[in-house]
């Protein structure tokens, strides 16, 4: 019986999609699930939902519920991390002490002074939690959901011996996008993708192994509809000829080109018509929304007749069933160290590459240079992303200064003295969530 826990179970969207595609595999039809989080009602109902799911496949699967993570996690063959640390009353600050200052923040989870200050928080966490990993299962494969993903996964594969890699479903989701644009099926698409987290870069994107993208590049500038449904990304599709994952929204934030004046926010990240074209708090309010809905939503999900049992495009599933279940090889882009798979991003740092998972483990690709102009986008976060990592190991407020002053959108809108005291802000708001700070002042 193959063991697998999810820490943070009380993330329902995640957890249910996710039980469901590991059932969909013959390795997993008696295998053992445990569902552990902090949140006793959350994770209540999480147990109902995958108890639910068990019931529909027929299957003789196991499922225990427990708030105790040396109890999930002994003997774990696989670990899936989807934790929130600190809860809407904490990271509603990440976004409205940037805006007081003028850095408008649309999502605020991946980079820039809210990224950092949701890494701060989380990377403790996310240490104490992989300690007890090698403790208790050192063999186990670890998959991160949790942002910021790349100073987390950075963090955690600086910190220990265990393997983890961190899955996040822009890439795949922008691939089915752009098929679709083009009127490709994605049996007939192929495409090599590298770079950092929510800003990888499809090196290639071919159709029946013909390059792609000048019908991508005709769809976007004859078709209104599809301009409009990324307008970001488009832009800087057409401006630097490769194209980004991650939403419009996001995006907008990694760079200096959209949000920093309020004409640019209003041409660019408020009329699109994509799942997050760039509103401010877009996430934010969505969680705030949740809050009074969420338990409604999960009361009708368990209510509807019949449950959704085909196996979703998330990778987890297929990966554990390649390492540790009948061994299918597996192809997917994942985040790992960068020890010279991307020759121009710094060595150490983490980056979004084609990785295969089979019986051997998990085996990432060598990518080779990056076209010169993403490097150096790529490059500046990526190394902002060293030092806010470096600051937490630390425990050094200065350097967390120093990594937000350089954050390409932060530094286009603010002074260095308003930098200053937006930290020092954002500190004061967070003291209790940061221990690795609590010996400075």
């Amino acid at each position: 019986m193959k063991k697998i826990a999810f820490i943070g179970a009380g993330s329902f969207e995640f957890t249910r999609k996710l039980v469901r595609d590991i059932l969909t595999f013959p390795a997993f039809r008696d295998c053992h699930i445990v569902l552990m989080d902090i949140d006793a009602e959350r994770l209540d109902a999480s147990r109902r939902a995958v108890e639910r799911i068990v019931e529909a496949t027929g299957l003789p699967v196991k499922v225990t519920a427990t708030q105790d993570r040396t109890e999930a996690l002994t003997g774990a063959d696989g670990v899936l991390l989807t934790i929130l640390a600190g809860g809407v009353s904490v990271w509603r600050y990440d976004v409205e002490i940037p805006k007081k200052f003028g850095v408008d923040i649309n999502v605020g989870d991946t980079r820039g002074p809210s990224g950092i200050f949701r890494a701060l928080r989380t990377i403790p966490v996310m240490l104490g939690i992989l300690s007890d990993v090698e403790r208790l299962c050192p063999k186990a494969v670890v998959l991160n959901y949790t942002n910021p993903m790349a100073m987390l996964c950075r963090a955690m594969q600086e910190r220990t011996t265990v393997s983890v890699t961190g899955l996040c479903h822009s890439v795949q989701g922008t691939a089915e996008m752009l098929a679709r644009w083009i009127g490709a099926p994605m049996k007939e698409v192929s495409y090599r993708c590298a770079g950092i987290n929510h800003q990888a870069w499809y090196l290639q994107f071919r159709c029946n192994g013909e390059d792609a993208y000048p019908r991508i590049r005709q769809a976007i500038r004859c078709r209104p509809e599809i301009y409009n449904e990324e307008q970001v990304r488009n832009e800087m599709f057409l401006h630097l000829d490769y194209y980004v994952t991650e939403s419009s929204g996001h995006n907008s934030e990694y760079v200096a080109w959209f949000r920093k004046r309020p004409d640019l926010l209003e041409k660019y990240c408020r009329h699109g018509t994509g799942w997050n074209p760039g509103a401010h708090a877009y996430i934010l309010n969505e969680y705030r929304r949740r809050e009074e809905e969420w338990r409604k939503d999960i009361e009708s999900w368990l209510a509807e007749p019949v449950v959704d049992l085909a196996r979703g495009s998330e990778y987890a599933a297929s990966i554990f069933n390649a390492v540790f279940g009948d061994y299918a090889a597996f192809e997917f882009n994942g985040n790992v160290r960068n020890d010279g798979l991307i020759d121009n991003l710094p060595r150490g740092c983490c980056v979004e590459v084609p990785v295969f998972a089979s019986k051997r483990g998990l085996d990432p690709v060598h990518v080779g240079p990056l076209p010169d102009h993403l490097a150096i986008i790529n490059n500046v976060n990526a190394r902002i992303e060293e030092l806010a990592v470096q600051a937490s190991f630390e425990g050094n407020p200065r350097k967390v200064f120093h990594a937000i002053c350089m954050d390409p959108l932060t530094s286009a809108v603010l002074s260095l003295d308003e930098i200053r005291a937006m930290t020092d802000e954002l500190f004061e708001r967070n003291r209790e969530w940061l221990p690795q700070f609590r010996h400075t002042s």
